[in-house]
């Protein structure tokens, strides 16, 4: 089913009856587009998503829209926002490898000239494109946001970031670096990190008011992103409440899931990934400082929510709300990354920050929440962030604003990230060109989901769509309910499990012996995927290894 043209459906889209076909009928204003993109949060976090951190804004827009039980982004930062900002696959959109910069195509380490940024086509059609947050799309000039597409901007370059000051957390990099509209920027010390980044696009979108031209702003926050930083206003109400553990957690979190409608009854945990110790082997002073790490974790998705409630509230001062499609998510798992105590990472953090219990959630404090809470983020799902389990790429998302058509619904269907830029091009009237600035680009990937927005029962994917990943050797691909699953290094075609995610969504049934034609034609599909998109595993050629395995990547 064709989704990138509809015409009945983007009229029905704006409401616009049209009474006399003789009657001139005024063109409404195109719709603003407000893209929210949280940094690391887990499945399970949200209160409308059955979990326990308090999140009344983002509970209040499930309310008003829809929410997205099986959206699915890559398994980490920059794959994740080189799929979104492009539509397409990740080697399509440059981004084979995050942080790895090379010549070969795929492997770019920023937006490829083979795709169109979202907000470069929106400015040419007379949107506003203003952005704040993280980047980590490329640190050069020309790989800037500036030069992407986006009007305005204010970003943090790098994967992670000091929420309060231009402390670096990156050896490689001791002084973060910032950019604004494209030229070097400084950090105002002291400044939090997401109040700070919804204050700048809240003087973005007041600057331009007055014209009337509608705006595409990318919200790219950098929480709960480790450091685990934040104000104890928004973390001491949460004192005491993980005490019995990130086990206890996760069941807890389970159980909440299915009341809110979001997984099958009949949905289990698997079992733990090997690197979490029991809770119950933890010493007393252990438990205490593990316990710590999730209240500090849960105070900055509850600062994060008091930020979108600002940007919320701004627009409906100002007579935009209604007007405005606004589109939460989250860019990967939950984050198990613990580099404190890394080989590489370590001595640099030890050196200039602090992991007591007294500095915990200060600026000079680095504090992660490692895998032991992120299995509990991901429940129900097989192990978090960096694996191309659905633990890794199963995140929330939740779409409200003009046209929906029954709020406060649950949709199930199978979506990705991809399906994103699809959907603005719909809403904005936009046919995306078969070449761009005199060269021939890849068509889109995804397909737009407005349909689903209005009620539309037929699925955005039919039976024949493949959605393929690879990532320095984890891989997957999905057909319908089967998906291919490779996590082993060095990658092999043989090590590709073979999972029914309808019956299994936890991924402990590996099938390819009980089904082995299934498991020979997804094999088929992946070389077909593999050579589309130009995945070069284990190595392009000689002497050039694409596989990063020592963990530096940063995220």
């Amino acid at each position: 089913m064709n989704h990138q043209t509809r015409p009945i459906i983007f009229i029905a889209f704006f409401g616009i009856l049209f009474f006399s076909c003789e009657k001139e009928i005024p063109t409404p204003k195109s719709p603003n587009i407000l893209l929210i993109m949280a940094d690391d949060l887990g499945y399970a976090d949200m209160g409308s998503f059955g979990g326990d951190i308090s999140t009344p804004n983002l509970d209040q827009l499930a309310k008003e829209g829809i929410r997205f039980s099986r959206f699915h982004t890559a398994p980490f930062c920059a794959v994740s926002r080189a799929m979104l900002l492009s539509g397409n696959f990740n080697h399509v959109a440059g981004m084979g490898s995050q942080d790895l910069v090379t010549g070969i195509p795929g492997y770019e380490g920023k937006l490829s000239d083979r795709i169109i940024p979202v907000p470069e086509l929106l400015r040419s059609a007379g949107y506003h494109t203003y952005m704040a947050g993280k980047w980590h799309l490329g640190g050069s000039a020309e790989a800037n946001p500036a030069n992407r597409g986006f009007e305005k901007s204010f970003v943090t370059l790098e994967g992670g970031a000091n929420h309060y000051s231009e402390r670096g957390i990156f050896p490689d990099v001791p002084v973060s670096l910032y950019t604004e509209n494209g030229e070097e920027a400084n950090w105002p010390e002291g400044t939090y990190s997401t109040d700070f980044y919804t204050d700048k696009l809240i003087s973005y979108i007041n600057a331009d008011r007055e014209d009337e031209q509608p705006f595409f702003v990318f919200a790219a926050y950098t929480s709960p992103h480790w450091p685990l930083q934040v104000d104890s206003t928004y973390w001491k109400k949460y004192e005491g409440r993980y005490d019995a553990g990130y086990e206890d957690l996760r069941e807890k979190r389970l159980e909440s899931l299915k009341k809110a409608g979001m997984i099958h009854p009949s949905a289990q945990t698997p079992p733990l990934h090997p690197r979490v110790k029991p809770w119950d082997s933890l010493s007393p002073e252990e438990q205490k400082k593990e316990a710590r790490k999730m209240e500090l974790y849960a105070g900055m998705v509850e600062n994060l929510d008091y930020n979108i409630g600002r940007l919320i509230s701004h627009l409906k001062e100002t007579g935009q709300y209604e007007n405005t499609m606004i589109v939460f998510l989250s860019d990967n798992g939950a984050a198990a990354e613990d580099f404190y105590y890394h080989d590489y990472f370590g001595p640099f953090l030890r050196e200039n920050y602090s992991d007591t219990f007294e500095d915990m959630g200060l600026e000079n404090s680095f504090i992660s929440y490692g895998p032991q809470w992120a299995e509990a983020g991901a429940s129900p799902f097989k192990y978090f962030k960096g694996f191309t389990t659905e633990g890794g790429m199963n995140t929330p998302m939740i779409i409200s604003g003009p046209g929906i058509g029954s709020k406060n619904q649950i949709n199930h269907q199978f979506l990705t990230i991809m399906d994103l830029a699809p959907t603005f091009y719909e809403l904005a009237g936009i046919t995306y060109p078969k070449s761009w600035r005199g060269k021939e680009i890849a068509g889109l990937a995804g397909s737009s989901i407005l349909s689903a927005l209005t009620g539309d029962p037929d699925p955005i994917h039919d039976s024949t769509y493949v959605f393929g990943l690879e990532h320095q050797g984890d891989a997957m691909l999905r057909k319908r309910k089967w998906k291919l699953l490779n996590t082993k290094k060095p990658f092999e075609l043989d090590n590709f499990e073979l999972y029914d995610l309808e019956n299994d969504l936890s991924e402990q049934q590996d099938l390819k012996d009980v089904h082995p034609e299934k498991y020979k034609e997804l094999l088929l599909e992946w070389e077909k995927f593999s050579k589309q998109v130009g995945i070069r595993t284990p190595t392009p050629k000689s002497g050039e290894n694409l596989m990063d395995n020592d963990g530096r990547s940063r995220n």
